[in-house]
């Protein structure tokens, strides 16, 4: 396993860091649903054994169940073997007792009395105001003070301004982004794995595969991977241009089987700062244009178009109907807008959101070829 040493921390992590949101259920006794104990085991120290020492779950995983399989897991010395990351889920909180007692909460399910990297789950800008003016950072400075946690942390879901507004508002050990080839202007985006660089932060990366959607690419992009090096798989080439960044400390990596385990400990034992040649980051580069020319309507969101009398969800059903395509899936969530008459369906042809479309779409037409794909 390649380990990235963190200068901030004094530490090494291993480049792989195993997700563990993505294990298995199946049914317990009772018929209630659980995680199914003896694979998460298997793996967690399949993986631990490879080499891996950064292990990821969260309180509200696998239906608030994922954090007692991986205490259970890491029992007869494990625990000491690696670092270990949870979250506190914040959008309930409503002070600084919900804190403490989330907290002495997880360690019980962990089986552990002190958490590695401890992060504030899920921030937004929103949600930073309001933790903040609760508390949020004497809370984690009492825990850290007191040994309980030995990195405050967070991770993130915002846009690049939030992100600059959360990362430079406390002297944070560690920041969790969304980031991939196609995720570069996305969210925190490659504008925020610098920014954490610049500021001396590791970034560890979540969705480094876009929920297994780069791993399963649509047959154009995997041809095009292919002819560059076809001993090179999709997932491989998704993570190798990850791990080409010096801000990352590791690349989480959500692990339901042993067969992918094992294939990620290969793969990331190739991988290292700086491997990517310029052919292979203009091989990458093409397979996001690629993706980009799969795109049905090139909408902005700029929502000119809304509010829509009917009450259609334009600017949404586009981002639905783009990325049914540019990824290949069916959008399953298009059924809520359903649900809800918000969907194109509902569309009367008053045609009065093209005379504010900047873009001088004929909305009412794409509207129809949209219903028409996602309601297949």
């Amino acid at each position: 396993m390649k380990y990235r040493h963190i200068e901030k921390l004094g530490i090494d992590v291993s480049a792989f860091g195993l997700g563990c949101m993505r294990f298995p259920m199946t049914k317990d006794e009772n018929g209630r649903e659980v995680v199914d104990e003896k694979i998460s085991t298997e793996i967690i120290r399949a993986c631990i054994d490879g080499g891996v020492n950064y292990l990821d779950t969260a309180y509200v995983y696998s239906n608030g169940l994922n954090e007692h399989y991986v205490g259970l897991a890491l029992r007869d010395g494990y625990r000491e073997k690696v670092y270990l990351a949870t979250k506190l889920p914040v959008w309930d909180c409503d002070g600084k007792d919900y804190m403490y007692e989330k907290f002495e909460e997880q360690c019980k399910r962990l089986g552990t009395d002190y958490i590695d990297f401890y992060l504030v789950h899920c921030l937004t800008g929103e949600k930073w105001r309001k933790v903040k003016d609760l508390g949020i950072c004497e809370f984690l400075d009492d825990l850290k003070a007191k040994g309980r946690i030995k990195y405050a942390c967070f991770s993130f879901h915002d846009n690049y301004e939030a992100f600059e507004e959360i990362v430079t508002g406390y002297d944070w050990d560690m920041c969790q982004l969304q980031f991939n080839y196609m995720d570069i202007e996305n969210q925190a985006g490659l504008k925020g794995v610098k920014l954490a660089g610049k500021l001396g932060i590791p970034v560890v990366i979540m969705e480094g595969l876009l929920g297994g959607k780069l791993a399963n690419v649509p047959s154009d992009v995997k041809e095009h991977f292919k002819a560059a090096n076809p001993n090179m798989t999709p997932v491989e080439w998704a993570f190798r241009w990850l791990c080409n960044f010096p801000e990352v400390a590791t690349v989480l990596s959500g692990v339901s089987t042993m067969e992918q385990a094992l294939d990620n400990l290969a793969i990331f034992d190739r991988t290292a700062v700086g491997i990517m040649s310029e052919a292979e980051l203009q091989t990458v580069a093409e397979a996001r244009e690629i993706y980009r020319k799969r795109i049905k309507v090139d909408c902005t969101g700029c929502e000119y178009c809304m509010p829509c009398p009917m009450g259609v969800e334009i600017p949404k059903i586009f981002a639905k109907w783009n990325y049914s395509y540019m990824y290949d899936i069916k959008d399953g969530s298009y059924k809520k807008l359903v649900e809800e008459n918000k969907d194109a369906s509902q569309c009367i042809e008053c045609r009065a959101c093209m005379d504010k479309c900047p873009q001088g779409f004929d909305i009412p037409e794409m509207l129809k070829s949209a219903h028409e794909h996602l309601n297949a």
